[in-house]
């Protein structure tokens, strides 16, 4: 017989929100404030060396190396207009500083259309939801400020954490909060690996989020596929009755 579910654990970017704009778009925003003049291209490519590079010397925010979210974004926006010729000590911080404030706003985010009435029916089933998010200290004043923080019981980014998905250990700490054996939760998330895999190896029903039918995680079974949120609470229903 299967075991009733009790929680939906959720990731958030690209599953229940997204950049609004590329963010080459928006660091070249900040740098005409400062009187700049950066084509959104060739910053969007600084940003992905900059991340690319900081995330593998510095993973997770370089919480193990004593950094926080803040220290560590201010240097991949430091690093990044650095790369495009910007050399003005003062000026990379204070654009460091404002775009890490803007990306703490609603403004930056955008709510996908099925996010808040799949919340509200999973709620509805009787099932309380979590956050287990590869984010920084500022996702509970965006889910605030994007109208979505109200329907999660509590959240766990991999700053608080101490570490991140795929690591089976932010899911374990997860599953302490929600005080229930795995086989009675339940993961949302859009990536194939950090999501999917990482959930279903600790025992968590895990589902993947598809929207664009992406060729990775090809080896997902159907009924673990999703093209929309949509699709998920008539899944958890189906679940639900089959261990009534």
């Amino acid at each position: 017989m299967r075991v009733p579910l009790r929680w939906v654990l959720w990731d958030v970017k690209d599953t229940l929100l997204r950049v609004r704009s590329s963010v080459g778009e928006q660091y070249c925003d900040e740098a005409k404030r400062m009187g700049l003049s950066l084509a959104p291209a060739e910053v969007d490519a600084a940003f992905r060396r900059a991340f690319r590079h900081h995330s593998s010397q510095f993973p997770n925010y370089g919480v193990a190396q004593g950094m926080d979210g803040q220290t560590w974004w201010t240097a991949v926006v430091k690093a990044t207009f650095s790369q495009c010729r910007v050399s003005d000590p003062v000026l990379l911080s204070t654009m460091a500083l404002n775009l890490y404030q803007n990306f703490s706003n609603a403004e930056n985010w955008e709510v996908f259309p099925d996010s808040k009435s799949t919340l509200e029916k999973c709620s509805s089933l009787k099932l309380q939801l979590g956050v287990v998010s590869n984010f920084d200290n500022r996702l509970e004043a965006i889910l605030r400020g994007c109208g979505l923080l109200s329907h999660f019981d509590f959240l766990l980014t991999s700053e608080a954490a101490g570490v991140e998905k795929p690591h089976a250990a932010i899911f374990e700490r997860a599953m302490r909060k929600c005080g229930v054996p795995p086989t009675s939760i339940v993961h949302v998330g859009d990536h194939y690996a950090k999501d999917y895999v990482a959930s279903r190896s600790v025992g968590i029903h895990g589902y993947l989020l598809d929207r664009t039918n992406n060729s990775e995680g090809r080896d997902v079974p159907k009924e673990h596929r999703l093209s929309s949120l949509d699709e998920l609470p008539a899944r958890l229903k189906q679940h639900m009755d089959e261990c009534s």
